[in-house]
């Protein structure tokens, strides 16, 4: 079965091209990476243009992946919008993926994981997992940076974001520094909720920003 995974919520994205077994094995065949800021003019083109290159049209792709935050407002949009469409053209399932359980996962520790992202103005994306062999979420929140580091007493920070784990280190937490995962890590969790059918359908699917956006945050201050 194929499978196509899109990752729109950072500074940089990608889109993946996966063939998965009913036995949850997920073969990448292609990560292509998006440049930051022009996701809106790039992603449909890119998409064609992989399709195209592996032999394949838009009607044999069995299922979709999709990063749905927390990150940029615009980034997750194109990406939610895209994968959106295609899944209701084709009545084909999506799975959303949090960017947070895929840095939960990607760490390689088990246990106790608290899976961090810089969210600016001294605030931190938390996500707190408890990782096996999966990741089994309890919850995902918005935190100041001193509160992230006292939920993450005794526990391990997984995080993608240096400044991020030099708060943490400053502490002396447990911190596993990573790369920052990509459609590739969709891809393979996506699969996996597939498979257990923890799937959304393109009228629920939306993003998990965490964070009110500023409109809503101005718009409430003035009301």
């Amino acid at each position: 079965m194929l499978l196509l995974a899109a990752d729109t919520s950072g500074k940089h994205g990608s889109i993946a091209l996966a063939r998965c077994e009913p036995d949850g094995a997920c073969e990448v065949l292609e990560v292509v990476p998006l440049a930051g800021g022009t996701f809106s003019a790039q992603l449909v083109p890119q998409i064609a243009a992989l399709l195209a290159k592996h032999n394949v049209n838009k009607q044999q792709i069995d299922a979709f992946a999709v990063a749905s935050g927390p990150g940029s407002f615009t980034g997750l949009r194109v990406g939610l919008a895209a994968i959106k469409a295609l899944a209701e053209v084709l009545a084909k399932p999506i799975a959303a993926v949090s960017l947070l359980e895929a840095i939960s996962v990607a760490g390689g520790v088990e246990g106790e994981v608290i899976a961090a992202l810089d969210a600016g103005r001294n605030e931190t994306y938390v996500g707190e997992y408890e990782v096996v062999k999966d990741a089994t979420m309890r919850r995902e929140r918005l935190l100041t940076r001193q509160e992230f580091l006292d939920a993450a007493l005794a526990k391990t920070v997984v995080t993608s974001d240096k400044v991020v784990s030099d708060a943490a280190r400053n502490v002396a937490l447990k911190v596993v520094e990573i790369e920052r995962p990509r459609s590739d890590a969709i891809a393979r969790l996506g699969w996996k909720k597939i498979l257990t059918g923890e799937t959304v359908s393109p009228e629920a699917l939306d993003a998990n920003y965490i964070r009110r956006s500023d409109a809503e945050i101005f718009s409430k201050s003035r009301s």
